[in-house]
């Protein structure tokens, strides 16, 4: 990953470039962003342009031993923390374990989320932590000797993941860094990050990526049909993964998108054994996937308020989500969309907790029947 190939962003590339040319690098920085705007992509082309032994005033070389080790992610300086499961029958309980797929992983997929993550390394219901062990191994590592000779760095994606003991572990290391180490923490919920840690870090806030840049790439790398990729620029909203699930058919949005009309459809209806029914099948969904399904629902709840507000120049709906809410969206309005949002945002918090989710979803079914009368 070159600065180059990520999209958009440039105003945070000719910083991030100018900081390393003018030797201003941060020994810790907190890259934020929302989920598909680029913040991993930009964490490993700086990374690159960091290392980069002939870099130029736009990129790195690509050519230097830096750069060809940086090809396949196995540079001995640049090391990763990401989120994930504890698998005791196959001894994997700290990232080296996976290391092996993270770097398959990322190299092939540049632009993921967490579920895709999950899905790769089949977590099935298990919520993925960067645990506690995790902070030694960065300890361990940071202690050995630079193979380069240059910074050793280490990228931790998704820190609002840390348990809580790696994280108190990773703060001493802020406070005292080893010398030319730098610390990329790339995070998609800053505010969910210890406020000790985040008031060690230079903040760097990467938005949304601009429609033109995705319509282009769409265009470039993609083969899509101009008409095509400007409606799907403007349906991704900033986010080149949306781009990326309009193109290829996404089954677990499909999936989401009929769980969502069915309860709609049930709750209106007050089918309550139907109801019972469509609430054990989302709780038979692993954790993360019942969380990302309960964000689904906040959107098309606020997308369908819009609609019906008769703004559609401001909805990002597909082509089915928009034909399904020229007939729902009068039933979101003033009266009830907050309610909505509430009991959406309650379950999902109980989620989180472990309560039991055929009772959080039940619960929140038969709310809506009320919530979808007012």
């Amino acid at each position: 990953m070159f600065f180059r190939d990520v999209i958009g962003q440039e105003e945070i590339k000719q910083r991030l470039i100018g900081d390393v040319n003018e030797g201003r690098i941060a020994h810790a920085q907190l890259i934020c962003g929302q989920e598909g705007v680029g913040t991993m992509p930009l964490a490993i082309a700086y990374a690159r342009y960091i290392s980069c032994a002939n870099r130029s005033a736009t990129d790195a070389c690509g050519t230097c031993p830096s750069c060809i080790k940086f090809n396949k992610l196995v540079h001995p300086d640049i090391h990763f923390a990401f989120p994930i499961v504890k698998n005791t029958k196959k001894k994997k309980d700290v990232c080296d374990d996976y290391i092996a797929d993270w770097r398959a992983f990322v190299i092939k997929n540049p632009y993921f989320n967490l579920n895709h993550w999950l899905n790769e390394i089949e977590a099935e219901n298990s919520q993925a932590l960067i645990y506690a062990k995790e902070s030694d191994e960065i300890l361990r590592k940071l202690t050995l000797k630079s193979s380069e000779g240059g910074y050793k760095i280490t990228i931790i994606w998704l820190p609002e993941k840390m348990h809580p003991v790696c994280a108190n572990k990773l703060l001493k290391l802020l406070e005292e860094p080893p010398a030319q180490t730098v610390f990329l923490l790339v995070s998609e919920a800053p505010d969910m990050i210890l406020p000790t840690i985040q008031s060690r870090t230079q903040r760097i806030n990467v938005r949304k990526i601009d429609e033109a840049s995705i319509d282009r790439v769409l265009q470039e790398r993609y083969g899509i049909l101009e008409n095509s990729s400007h409606s799907i620029a403007h349906l991704a909203n900033g986010n080149f993964i949306k781009a990326l699930e309009s193109i290829h058919l996404n089954e677990e949005n499909e999936l989401f998108f009929n769980l969502f009309v069915s309860l709609m459809r049930l709750s209106y209806q007050r089918k309550i054994r139907e109801m019972k029914l469509w609430s054990e099948q989302v709780a038979g969904m692993g954790r993360e996937r019942q969380k990302s399904f309960l964000e689904y629902c906040q959107r098309m709840v606020r997308e369908n308020f819009i609609y019906n507000l008769h703004q559609n120049d401001l909805t990002y709906m597909t082509i089915s989500e928009q034909n399904f809410a020229t007939r729902f969206s009068p039933f979101i309005n003033e009266r009830n969309v907050m309610g909505i949002m509430d009991e959406l945002s309650e379950a999902q918090l109980h989620i989180e907790q472990n309560v039991n989710a055929k009772m959080v979803f039940f619960d929140f079914s038969l709310k809506t029947i009320v919530l979808l009368k007012n």
